[in-house]
């Protein structure tokens, strides 16, 4: 190989290698946080949230949070629910009523729930221990269990 070659192969090395690897840079995974409240009402949550993904290996760095809120519109919840979705969320983190309506845009994504109230109750899983599809989450709700005959309270 002669100089001349060799150095015109050295330089279009070196102008596509950048291209190379920025186009092998994967996007950051991004949880699309969605409430039917202010933003003000649930700055909190969105806080623990955030610190949530940290404490698992998330840094505000490694990882987006998209929010949207409602501000107490609830028929606005399934437009933003396909703003989320056209955002390609890898997750929704929602209360109930947002929930619903996510469930209602798709099966793919995966739905988390945090709320008070009782999911099953509310039609969004059939069960606590088994909710099945794309739903999954956390119930602040208090139950009463049987155990051994007696009721005892879990929450």
């Amino acid at each position: 190989m002669r100089r001349r070659e060799f150095i015109t192969l050295l330089s279009g090395a070196a102008v596509s290698w950048p291209l190379s690897a920025s186009a092998q840079q994967a996007a950051l995974p991004m949880v699309g946080f969605l409430r039917p409240t202010r933003a003000e009402e649930s700055g909190q949550l969105v806080a623990a949230v955030r610190q949530g993904l940290r404490e698992s290996g998330y840094p505000n760095d490694k990882v987006v949070v998209e929010t949207r809120w409602a501000n107490g519109q609830l028929e606005q919840i399934p437009r933003l629910v396909a703003e989320l979705l056209a955002l390609q969320v890898s997750v929704i983190v929602a209360n109930i009523d947002a929930a619903l309506a996510a469930e209602k845009a798709t099966i793919s994504v995966p739905i988390v729930f945090i709320t008070g109230a009782d999911p099953v109750a509310a039609g969004l899983v059939s069960s606590i221990n088994r909710p099945g599809g794309n739903i999954t989450g956390v119930s602040f709700n208090s139950v009463s269990i049987p155990a051994n005959g007696l009721n005892c309270c879990v929450s």
